[in-house]
């Protein structure tokens, strides 16, 4: 069965950008440093290089993804990852307004603009049996509140950033209680962490 799950690199102090949008070349140092390459599907970002250990978690868990939920914070930030995402699946934008250069949804990008139940209901239109992802500190949070997420993974970085944004932000509704770690897998530089949401 298909679960919507978030995740993201965050630092020890529960970081995952630092002060003014920054410290993302210290969070994600653990994305180049081994030998085992996860190709990208983006024209504008390269292949990831990570540990073994690393890779035999992350790539299933690529592979098992059907569709991503973003929001158009992110799509901007990264310029639409110059047309496909890097995970080689749709990207499902939730957004106010569509941009003017995309009058059309197509494989690599479909627009909502009814919220986030909308966007993670497409998301799983899209992804049929596998997964959904949603990617970005906000959708995390509207997804946790919606009550729509099942899984939160972290890749936690030996790295203090000392302020900045954390994964759900001002969550609304507190507290929240995970089950696990289901899973610790400490790679190069990255110890990765799931656990599942408890409902």
């Amino acid at each position: 069965m298909s679960k919507v799950t978030t995740g993201a690199t965050m630092s020890l102090d529960g970081f995952i950008a630092g002060p003014e949008e920054g410290g993302f070349d210290l969070l994600f140092q653990w994305y180049g440093n081994g030998d085992a390459e996860i190709p990208s599907a983006s024209p504008d970002v390269p292949p990831i290089r990570i540990s073994a250990a690393s890779a035999e978690l992350v790539k299933p868990e690529w592979e098992n993804t059907g569709a991503l939920v973003v929001g158009r914070y992110l799509y901007d930030m990264t310029n639409a990852w110059g047309g496909r995402h890097p995970m080689d699946v749709t990207t499902v934008v939730l957004t106010h307004t569509r941009p003017d250069d995309r009058p059309e949804d197509d494989e690599n990008f479909v627009f909502v603009t009814g919220g986030i139940e909308a966007a993670v209901a497409k998301a799983k239109e899209l992804a049929g049996d596998r997964n959904v992802v949603v990617n970005g500190g906000q959708m995390a949070r509207q997804s946790l509140e919606a009550g729509l997420l099942d899984e939160v993974g972290v890749e936690l970085v030996p790295v203090v950033l000392g302020g900045g944004k954390t994964l759900f932000g001002e969550l609304g509704v507190t507290p929240v209680q995970f089950e696990g770690p289901t899973a610790v897998v400490e790679g190069t530089g990255v110890t990765h962490l799931r656990y599942r949401v408890k409902k």
